[in-house]
């Protein structure tokens, strides 16, 4: 789908440093762009929870605490759910205007946590993620990555844990392979960066990934 903005796709385990990421690439590329012609925008937003739908929808996911467990099919479709609206409401908008999007997720968390962490059937997460995003694909994705023990403990010491990321070291091991399985199926579109490092290093890393995928967009 050709669209005139970029949508960017930030991914990784529990406590790889994405919110952090995404902040300060926006304030880095938006200072970048302020100089370009035209000028663009670049806005932040999430999944679940880029849309008003979504963060109902955010909040069953990862906070539900009812007396019996989410089945893990009804989580695969809230997700589709959530990303549907996003696409639709959000996304396609923005991208059109000439908008540079910086996604926290999008559908290979769906394949990862999903398909690799809870075994769900592959094809039906694939069919479900064309139908939810109506051939709308990430121009690059950013995956931080990260060994889950590293992550899991970020996560702790942020305080209270939200349903995911309660889940046990097995299942996030899980992901995490899904995770680089994705990168080997995908390396045009998929890109990683070693999230071990310091914050700036790991910033410096991404700057100079969007410098290469963003050349025709940036002020030379």
């Amino acid at each position: 789908m050709n669209l005139p903005g970029k949508l960017i796709v930030f991914e990784g385990v529990e406590g790889g440093g994405k919110t952090t990421q995404i902040k300060a690439v926006q304030s880095w590329l938006q200072d970048l762009l302020n100089s370009a012609t035209p000028k663009r925008d670049v806005i932040v937003t999430r999944e679940p929870g880029g849309t008003q739908l979504g963060a109902k929808l955010r909040s069953l996911l990862l906070e539900y605490s009812g007396e019996a467990p989410i089945l893990s099919t009804a989580e695969l479709l809230l997700y589709a759910a959530d990303r549907a609206q996003h696409v639709a409401e959000m996304l396609k908008v923005a991208l059109a205007s000439g908008t540079i999007v910086l996604c926290d997720r999008y559908t290979d968390s769906t394949v990862a946590y999903q398909g690799y962490g809870r075994g769900l059937d592959l094809n039906l997460i694939h069919q479900l993620n064309a139908i939810a995003t109506a051939g709308l694909e990430s121009d690059l994705t950013i995956w931080l990555d990260l060994d889950v023990e590293v992550g899991l403990s970020r996560t702790r010491g942020r305080g209270s844990n939200d349903r995911i990321e309660q889940e046990a070291i097995a299942f996030h091991r899980r992901v995490q392979q899904g995770y680089f399985e994705l990168s080997r199926q995908y390396p045009h579109r998929i890109v990683r960066v070693d999230a071990s490092l310091s914050e700036s290093a790991v910033h410096h890393q991404i700057q100079t990934i969007l410098r290469q995928h963003l050349a025709e967009l940036l002020p030379q």
